[in-house]
């Protein structure tokens, strides 16, 4: 009997969804078994309106991806958005443990404590992520693994995301509603960073910029941690907006518009020409100068980059982003964006594909439309300790017929007091390491 650890990553968006199963190879990349895409009309900015077309966007997109995976899915790491989601800047201090040596319990104290030492949180709101950003273990900082270190004290910060309770439970009915369990939830900035930066980048200083559909959001690292993250309720769904009142045609008209003849940076745009657009209704095709069609996106697209510059300005790291800006999702597909972004935004840019992924379907994800599904995907697969996701294994038998089922992971208690303590923490060490090497 075969067994295999995989995970799955929904990405519930607002003119998509996206699902994706995977597994990790033995050299730790993401070997990828299957996706699934549907439309997405039950939700406004990354939050949902309607239930039941939410549930039947999740639906399509599950059933296509248990097609292609052959594999049944149940559990999911859902990545969660929206103006609703703030982040908070905790500290903590703590006294290390007798032997004076850093362990797994002092870090699950010293996040405990920045849990407790969050002010203003009122009964509306809920934790969603308990990120560290760095340690100081007596005299020394800048230390992102504590664990090993001899101290007495240990103090720092951690980054906290919390969400509207009523928001994050429409998210977790959808999920039910489909038949599915929410084995995690993760914030999408970070998703999208897990998934398109570099390690050099995430210590250098960069800005990650995921234009979606309805949100744009903006996420920031500097040494090694994230230090600063917003969502921006201006996105790609707006340019395709501006673009079916400028030339009044249907949403999906200007869609396939934008795509096929949009550029977002008027400089690109060579020798001008016509273009047909098919009438509503039976009315009469008329015709469009495309460079017209060009100003509309560049002036949603630069607006949406203006908007990104004063949200890092406000942040107080414009200076430390000696890696610039990386720009995903599925905004950053149109031609322009990437020069654009340079002009507006004063930094480096490139635009930023899911990493780390080998062999299965790579070429399908190969876009930055999955960057967010993808993250969470690597998310899900770190098994990380505060987030507590459950573990979801493949049973392979002999008969060829593949079931899955989810289990959660049991607390190790038992097995300390039956002398496997070692290994026990050996395992803790090495998925802490994980985590704090992704995020």
């Amino acid at each position: 009997m075969l067994k295999r650890n995989i995970a799955v990553g929904l990405d519930i968006g607002t003119t998509k969804v996206c699902v994706v199963v995977a597994e990790k190879d033995e050299i730790g990349k993401l070997n990828v078994l299957g996706k699934g895409r549907s439309n997405s009309d039950g939700l406004q900015r990354a939050t949902v309106v309607n239930i039941n077309k939410t549930v039947d966007a999740i639906k399509a997109a599950i059933a296509d991806a248990e097609r292609e995976s052959s594999i049944r899915i149940r559990g999911v790491n859902v990545g969660i958005s929206g103006a609703h989601v703030n982040c908070i800047h905790s500290n903590s201090e703590i006294s290390v443990n007798q032997t004076g040596i850093v362990n797994e319990s002092d870090v699950r104290r010293f996040l405990e404590k920045a849990k407790t030492n969050i002010k203003y949180l009122d009964i509306d709101h809920e934790i969603i992520h308990v990120i560290p950003q760095e340690f100081i273990v007596d005299d020394q900082d800048g230390v992102l693994d504590p664990i090993g270190m001899a101290g007495t004290t240990m103090r720092g910060s951690a980054y906290i995301v919390v969400g509207l309770r009523t928001k994050i439970r429409n998210i977790k009915q959808c999920i039910e509603k489909a038949g599915l369990e929410a084995s995690a939830l993760t914030f999408e900035p970070v998703a999208s960073g897990i998934a398109v930066m570099k390690e050099s980048e995430k210590k250098s200083g960069v800005v990650v910029i995921d234009i979606g559909g309805g949100t744009t959001e903006v996420a920031i690292y500097i040494d090694g941690a994230i230090r600063y993250s917003e969502v921006i309720k201006v996105a790609a769904n707006d340019v395709t907006h501006d673009v079916a009142h400028g030339v009044k045609a249907l949403h999906e008209v200007a869609e396939e518009l934008k795509i096929r003849h949009g550029y977002a940076y008027s400089k690109m745009l060579g020798e001008d020409e016509t273009i047909l657009i098919p009438g509503i209704e039976g009315r009469p095709q008329k015709s469009f100068p495309k460079s017209s069609l060009v100003m509309i996106i560049e002036a949603r697209m630069m607006e949406i980059f203006e908007l990104v510059r004063d949200s890092i300005k406000r942040s107080g790291y414009y200076e430390y982003l000696n890696a610039g800006a990386i720009i995903t999702g599925g905004g950053a597909l149109i031609p322009g964006t990437e020069e654009l972004a340079r002009d507006v935004l004063g930094l480096d840019v490139r635009i930023g594909y899911p990493e780390g992924v080998s062999g299965g379907i790579k070429g399908s994800v190969n876009n930055p439309m999955y960057a967010t599904v993808m993250g969470l995907v690597a998310h899900s697969l770190q098994n990380s300790m505060f987030e507590d996701p459950q573990v979801m294994q493949v049973v392979e038998s002999s008969s060829g017929v593949v079931e899955e089922q989810a289990q959660a992971k049991e607390t190790s208690s038992e097995k300390v007091r039956a002398g496997t303590a070692i290994e026990g923490n050996k395992n803790l060490v090495d998925r802490l390491k994980k985590f704090w090497e992704q995020l």
